[in-house]
C-alpha cells in the first residue's frame, strides 16, 4: 500500500490538531504538495539546510520539524538568506516540509508528556489547561435510535472527559413538529402535528472535533432536520494547554534531581535559582521556553521548575519556595523526534521514517 504525504500529516493532526498551535505559531503544511506518494520522512527539531540536503541523500520527501521553517511571510526568495534556500531547494527537489510545533506542545500526548516519561513521572496532567476550548452538544433524536448515534458521537470525539469516554447525559421527553409541504418526514404525516418520543442527549466534545461530530449527528440521525445545539462552555480543557506536572515515584534531595536531570537531557550545564533545602517530588516541566508558567508551577505545588530560556531576572522569583531550572531549548525537546517517530510507526508500521543523525542544537558548551 502507497502512502500518500497527506496520510502522515492526518495522522500528526490527530495527536495535534493546527487549531491548538499560538497565535503567533506557523505550524502545518509549510512546503510543497501532500498530495504526492511518500517515499519515506525525516524527523528533525530545526530545519537547516544541512537536514534537507540529508532529507535529499536519503531519498525521504517528507522532512517533519517541531520549529517552523518560516515564521513569518516570505517577501521574496532568493539565496540570501538559509530560509530562502531552503525553500527553493526543497521544491526543486519535490520535498514536502511541515512543522508540527506550539499545537504539540498543547497536547496532552505531546512534548511535555515526552519530558514527564523521561523523567519517570506519575499522575500527570496539563499546567495551565487550554481555556474555552470546550463545546457541549445537545441534540435531540427518537428512542430506537439514541444509541446508534450516541456511539456515532463518542467515535466522531465527543464524550471524553479526563481518565473516562463515552460521558451523556440522555432524558426522555416528546418532541414535537408538524411536517411541511415538500417535506421527506421520517415520521408523522403532511401538514399533521406529530408527536414522538425522544431522547435529549448532551455530550462535550473539544472545538477542534466540531466538523467530525457534527458529521457524524447528521450520518446517524434519522430526522430529515436534525434539532441541535452547541454551547461554549467556560470548563478548561483538561487535555490541552502548557505544560505538565506529576510526581517522582520517590522523593529526591534537589543534587540528585538535578543531576538525573542533566544526565537524562545530555545538557552542558544546568542552569537554577538558589536551591531550597526541600526535597524534590512535585515537578512541573514545559519544553522550550517556558519562563512564562513559572509563577503557576508555584501555586500548583511543584517543587521544581523544569524549561529552558529563563531570563536572568526571573531566576530571582522562587525566594526559595521553588527551585527553576533551565536545561536548555533544544535538550528539552529532543525527545520530540522520538515522540513523533513512534506516533507514525504505531499507525504506519511498515512506513520508512527516520530521525535526523544531525543535532540542530544552536548552542554550544566550552
Amino acid at each position: 500500500m502507497k502512502i500518500k504525504i497527506h496520510d502522515i500529516v492526518n495522522a500528526l493532526e490527530l495527536l495535534a490538531p493546527l487549531s491548538l498551535q499560538e497565535s503567533y505559531d506557523n505550524a502545518g503544511l509549510l512546503v510543497g504538495d501532500k498530495n504526492q506518494i511518500c517515499s519515506g520522512a525525516l524527523i528533525t527539531l530545526d530545519i537547516t539546510e544541512t537536514i534537507l540536503d540529508e532529507a535529499i541523500a536519503k531519498n525521504t520527501n517528507l522532512i517533519i520539524s517541531h520549529h517552523p521553517l518560516i515564521f513569518g511571510g516570505l517577501k521574496k526568495i532568493t539565496l540570501d538568506t538559509a530560509t530562502e534556500r531552503i525553500v527553493m531547494k526543497a521544491i526543486k527537489n519535490d520535498i514536502v516540509i511541515y512543522a508540527i510545533h506550539t499545537n504539540l506542545d498543547n497536547s496532552i500526548e505531546g512534548v511535555n508528556a515526552m519530558i514527564c516519561s523521561k523523567l519517570n513521572l506519575v499522575d500527570c496532567k496539563i499546567l495551565d489547561s487550554g481555556k474555552k476550548q470546550l463545546r457541549k452538544l445537545v441534540t435531540f433524536c427518537p428512542t430506537a435510535y439514541a444509541e446508534k448515534v450516541r456511539e456515532a458521537l463518542f467515535l466522531a470525539g465527543a464524550g471524553h472527559i479526563g481518565n473516562y469516554d463515552s460521558c451523556s447525559f440522555n432524558a426522555e421527553g416528546i418532541g414535537t413538529f408538524k411536517a411541511l409541504n415538500g417535506a421527506n418526514p421520517f415520521v408523522g404525516d403532511i401538514d399533521q402535528l406529530h408527536k414522538e418520543a425522544e431522547i435529549r442527549i448532551e455530550t462535550i466534545f473539544p472545538f477542534y472535533r466540531e466538523k467530525p461530530v457534527l458529521k457524524a449527528l447528521f450520518a446517524t440521525h434519522p430526522y430529515e432536520e436534525v434539532a441541535y445545539d452547541i454551547y461554549l462552555l467556560e470548563n478548561n480543557n483538561p487535555d490541552t494547554g502548557a505544560g505538565m506536572i506529576g510526581k517522582l515515584p520517590h522523593p529526591v534531595t534537589e543534587t540528585e534531581f538535578l543531576r538525573q536531570l542533566k544526565e537524562t537531557f545530555f545538557t552542558g550545564c544546568i542552569r537554577h535559582s538558589l536551591l531550597t533545602g526541600k526535597k524534590i517530588e512535585k515537578v512541573a516541566v514545559c519544553g522550550g521556553s517556558g519562563s512564562f508558567l513559572s509563577t503557576k508551577a508555584l501555586h500548583a505545588g511543584a517543587d521544581v521548575f523544569v524549561t529552558g530560556d529563563i531570563k536572568y531576572h526571573d531566576f530571582f522569583m522562587p525566594e526559595g519556595r521553588i527551585l527553576l531550572a533551565d536545561i536548555g531549548h533544544y535538550e528539552s525537546e529532543q525527545y520530540t523526534k522520538e515522540l513523533l517517530l513512534n506516533h507514525i510507526t504505531k499507525i504506519f508500521p511498515t512506513f520508512a521514517v527516520l530521525i535526523s543523525e544531525n543535532n540542530t542544537n544552536s548552542i554550544h558548551y566550552f
